[in-house]
C-alpha cells in the first residue's frame, strides 16, 4: 500500500505547527544521518547487574512453566506462527523475508525503504514481528527456568545472526521507532534471563557488536521521537525501552540523559495517554494491554535500578489495571474495541497463557486487589518475574491512601464506555465515547453507538475485529467501516471518513444521555452521534433481568435516509434466519445454549457469511486470520418518525 500525494496532503492538515517543524527537523537529520554511521562510544569494564533477585525462578507456578518450556522446545525445533502464518524456519531465520508473500524487505538506508508498500517489501508486520525478539525472551526464560545451555546458546547464535544482518541504520528494522523500543526491552529481559548462564557478558557487555547495537539503538530513539498526532502507543513502546535500556545498559555517556529524558517523556505521554478513569485513549483495548504492559515493565527497570520513579507514573498504572478489572466479562475477556494488532509488551510466556488474567494478577501483586476484582485462577511466568523487581504500591509520593473505586465501575464517562452486565453472565459493552485519539485517531474504528454483546464470555453480538494493516485495503476498509459493526449505517456512508490506513480527516462526534446501571431489575444506556451531518443517530439499550432480554431502540432524527442495520454474531453462533426472526444457537462446555433474536419489520433483513466481493459477514480472531461468521443486515428507509427496535433473549 504506497502513500499518494493526496494522502500526504490529509496527512499534514492534520498535523499542528509544532508537529510540522519536529518532522521537517527529523527529516534534516535523516538526510544528515545519510553521511556516516559513528561507531559510537565503547563500554570497556561494563557490568549487568540488573539480574533477577535469588528464588524469583522457584516462585513460577509449575504449570506454566511446563506450558513455557513446551513453547521453548517448538522454538528450537524451528517452529513459531505469528498472525495466523505457521513457520518452520526459525532455525535459521532470514530476518528481512516475509513468510506470507515470500518478499524480502529491500536492503537500504533505512529511511529510502517503503515500509508501507507491500508490492515492494512484503508484508512488513510479518517481518517486523519476529525481530522484536520476544521468541527469543521466551527461550532465555526457558534457560532460566531449566538451565539447559541449548537455550542460550540459540539465543545467542539468533542474536549475533540478527546484529549482524541488520548493521545500525541500513535495512527495515531501523524504520520505526516502536519495534527499536520492543527489541530494547526484549534485549534487556533476555540478558536478565541469561544471567546464570557462562557466556553471558560475552554476548552482551564484552561484545562490542551488542554494545554498539544498544548504543545505536538509543541514539535512534532519541532523535526521532513520535512526535504530536502520532504520539500514541508508539511513543510508550519508544520511551519504555529507552528507559528500560538506559537503566540496565548503564554504559555510556550519555546513559544518564537518556534516562531522564525517557522518564519525563514515559511519564507524560502515559497520562496523555490515559483518560483519568484508567481507560486508553485509544479506545483500542489490545493497546490498553500493550500499554500496560510497557509501563509495568519500564516501572520495573527503575525499581531495579535505584532510580525514582515520579508517582504519577504508578497511579496511572494502578488505574488502568483497576479500569481492566472493571470492564472484563466473567471469562475475564475485555471488550473488542478498536484496532488490535496482538502487539505485547513482554512475552516470557506460552501459548495457553491467559494475557488478561496474567495482567490482573500482575495488578493484584504489585498494586493488591480489590474485592470487586474477578478472581483469577489462571497462572503465568511473567507475573512472579515482576512483582520480584517493581516495589509494591499503596500509597503516592504524598503518603495519602490513593483513592479506588469501591465498586466495581460500569460507566467511564470519560471514554463513553458503558457496561451492562445481566443474569447468567450477561454481558454488553456500549460505545458512546470519543472517536478515537489525537486528531488523526489511528486506531480507531467507525463503530459509534456500537453494541457487544456476550454470554458466559460467548461472543454472541461481537465486534468483528481487525484482521489487517497493510496491503489489503479492502479488508482493512471493512473491519474499520460502520457497516462493519452492531450500529446503523446511513446511505452506504461511514459515521466518520477515512483519509487513509490509519487516518479519519473527520471524526464522528458521540455524547451519551444516560447510563443507569443502579437499578437490578432493568439497567438502560442512551447516546446519539452526528456523524451523518443533518440526520442524528440516536440508541436506547435496555437490559432487563427478569426475562434476561436486551432491547435495542434507533432513531434517526432529522433527514430521511437510506439506512442499513447490522449485528454480527460470534463464530460460534449460528442462526436460523426467517423473515425479522433469527433463532440464535451455540454450544460452550458441551451445553447447548440459545436466543432469540427479534429484528425490526420495517426492514428487510438477509443474512450474510464469509462474503469477499464486497467484505461481509467474517471475524478476526487475531491479527492476520479471519473466519466466516454470520451477519443479519436490515436495509430500508428511516423517516425519523419512529425507531427500530431489536430484542434479544436469552433462553433459560
Amino acid at each position: 500500500m504506497t502513500m499518494s500525494a493526496g494522502w500526504y496532503l490529509r496527512r499534514l492538515s492534520r498535523m499542528g505547527p509544532r508537529e510540522v517543524a519536529g518532522r521537517t527537523g527529523d527529516a534534516v537529520r535523516r538526510r544528515r544521518w545519510r553521511s556516516g554511521v559513528p561507531d559510537g562510544p565503547g563500554a570497556t569494564g561494563a557490568r549487568f547487574t540488573a539480574g533477577l533477585p535469588a528464588g524469583t525462578v522457584a516462585a513460577v507456578p509449575p504449570d506454566a512453566a511446563k506450558r513455557l518450556v513446551a513453547e521453548a522446545d517448538r522454538l528450537m525445533a524451528g517452529h513459531a506462527g505469528f498472525f495466523g502464518v505457521e513457520r518452520g524456519d526459525l532455525a535459521d531465520p532470514d530476518w528481512c523475508h516475509d513468510p506470507r508473500t515470500g518478499r524480502r524487505a529491500p536492503w537500504a538506508y533505512a529511511f529510502d525503504v517503503p515500509y508501507r508498500d507491500e508490492d515492494a517489501v512484503g508484508d512488513i508486520k510479518q517481518i517486523w514481528e519476529l525481530s522484536r525478539h520476544q521468541y527469543l525472551t521466551v527461550l532465555a526464560a526457558a534457560y532460566a527456568l531449566t538451565g539447559d545451555e541449548r537455550y542460550a546458546e540459540r539465543v545467542a547464535g539468533h542474536l549475533r545472526s540478527w546484529w549482524a544482518a541488520n548493521a545500525p541504520l541500513l535495512g527495515v528494522h531501523w524504520t520505526s521507532g516502536i519495534e527499536l523500543g520492543i527489541r530494547l526491552l526484549s534485549w534487556v529481559w533476555v540478558r536478565r534471563l541469561l544471567d546464570g548462564w557462562p557466556g553471558a557478558a560475552g554476548l552482551f557487555e564484552d561484545n562490542p557488536v551488542a554494545v554498539r547495537q544498544i548504543w545505536h539503538h538509543q541514539r535512534w530513539l532519541a532523535a526521532f521521537p513520535s512526535r504530536g498526532s502520532s504520539a500514541n502507543n508508539h511513543v510508550i513502546a519508544e520511551t519504555a525501552g529507552q528507559f528500560a535500556a538506559a537503566c540496565a545498559f548503564d554504559w555510556f555517556p550519555a546513559s544518564a540523559r537518556w534516562r531522564a529524558d525517557a522518564l519525563r517523556s514515559l511519564e507524560r505521554q502515559l497520562r496523555s495517554n490515559t483518560f483519568p478513569s484508567g481507560l486508553n485513549r485509544e479506545l483500542a483495548t489490545e493497546y490498553h494491554g500493550l500499554v500496560l504492559e510497557l509501563g509495568l515493565a519500564a516501572v520495573a527497570e527503575a525499581d531495579t535500578a535505584g532510580v525514582p520513579v515520579p508517582a504519577s507514573v504508578r497511579l496511572v498504572l494502578l488505574r488502568m489495571t483497576d479500569a481492566l478489572a472493571a470492564v472484563v466479562d466473567d471469562r475475564l475477556r475485555p471488550p473488542r474495541q478498536g484496532d488490535a494488532d496482538d502487539g505485547h509488551g513482554l512475552v516470557v510466556d506460552g501459548p495457553g497463557t491467559d494475557r488478561w488474567a496474567s495482567l490482573l494478577a500482575t495488578g493484584e501483586a504489585v498494586f493488591g486487589r480489590l474485592d470487586w476484582w474477578p478472581a483469577v485462577t489462571g497462572t503465568d511466568v511473567r507475573t512472579p518475574l515482576l512483582a520480584a523487581l517493581i516495589r509494591p504500591y499503596a500509597r503516592n509520593a504524598a503518603g495519602a491512601a490513593v483513592s479506588r473505586p469501591v465498586r466495581r465501575p460500569s460507566h467511564f464517562a470519560d471514554a463513553g464506555m458503558t457496561v451492562l452486565r445481566g443474569p447468567e453472565k450477561i454481558w454488553c459493552r456500549c460505545d458512546g465515547g470519543p472517536h478515537g485519539f489525537l486528531s488523526i485517531a489511528a486506531h480507531a474504528h467507525a463503530d459509534a453507538l456500537s453494541v457487544e454483546v456476550r454470554h458466559d464470555g460467548v461472543d454472541v453480538l461481537a465486534d468483528p475485529g481487525t484482521f489487517c494493516y497493510h496491503g489489503q485495503p479492502e479488508w482493512r476498509r471493512y473491519f474499520r467501516s460502520t457497516l462493519g459493526h452492531n450500529t446503523l449505517e446511513m446511505d452506504g456512508d461511514d459515521q466518520s471518513v477515512s483519509g487513509g490506513p490509519f487516518l479519519w480527516t473527520r471524526q464522528a462526534r458521540s455524547r451519551v444521555l444516560e447510563a443507569d446501571t443502579s437499578d437490578e431489575a432493568v439497567a438502560r444506556w442512551c447516546a446519539e452521534h452526528d456523524g451523518y451531518g443533518r440526520s442524528v443517530h440516536r440508541r436506547r439499550v435496555e437490559l432487563t433481568a427478569a426475562s434476561r432480554e436486551l432491547k435495542v431502540t434507533d432513531q434517526v432524527r432529522g433527514e430521511g435516509r437510506a439506512v442499513r442495520l447490522a449485528f454480527h454474531l460470534g463464530p460460534a453462533v449460528t442462526a436460523d434466519l426467517t423473515g425479522n426472526l433469527a433463532a440464535l444457537s451455540w454450544t460452550l462446555d458441551g451445553e447447548e445454549r440459545s436466543a432469540a433474536l427479534e429484528l425490526p419489520g420495517r426492514l428487510n433483513w438477509r443474512a450474510h457469511r464469509g462474503e469477499s466481493d464486497p467484505p461481509l459477514g467474517w471475524y478476526s480472531p487475531g491479527f492476520g486470520r479471519k473466519e466466516p461468521s454470520t451477519t443479519l443486515v436490515g436495509t430500508g428507509f428511516a423517516d425519523g418518525a419512529e425507531g427500530f427496535v431489536t430484542v434479544l433473549r436469552f433462553h433459560g
